[in-house]
């Protein structure tokens, strides 16, 4: 917790070039959330579009995202 903790406080420093690298490694991690959650989601049963009104993006969008994971 303490890095998450450090590296969202780095988001914003007025240092662009710490800022920007923490803004990356937060992408990264939201990114890799998502997708365990997704999965969590299909293995439940869940539809394409239950999960896309949760993430408020369309059906098509989360489809086309995470089917190249065959989920």
């Amino acid at each position: 917790m303490a890095d998450a903790t450090r590296v969202a406080a780095a988001a914003s420093s007025r240092d662009p070039a710490v800022g920007l690298a923490a803004v990356a490694s937060l992408r990264g991690l939201l990114d890799s959330l998502e997708e365990l959650q997704v999965r969590n989601a299909r293995d439940q049963g869940w539809s394409w579009q239950q999960i896309a009104e949760v993430l408020a993006v369309s059906r098509q969008a989360v489809h086309k995202k995470y089917r190249r994971f065959g989920f």
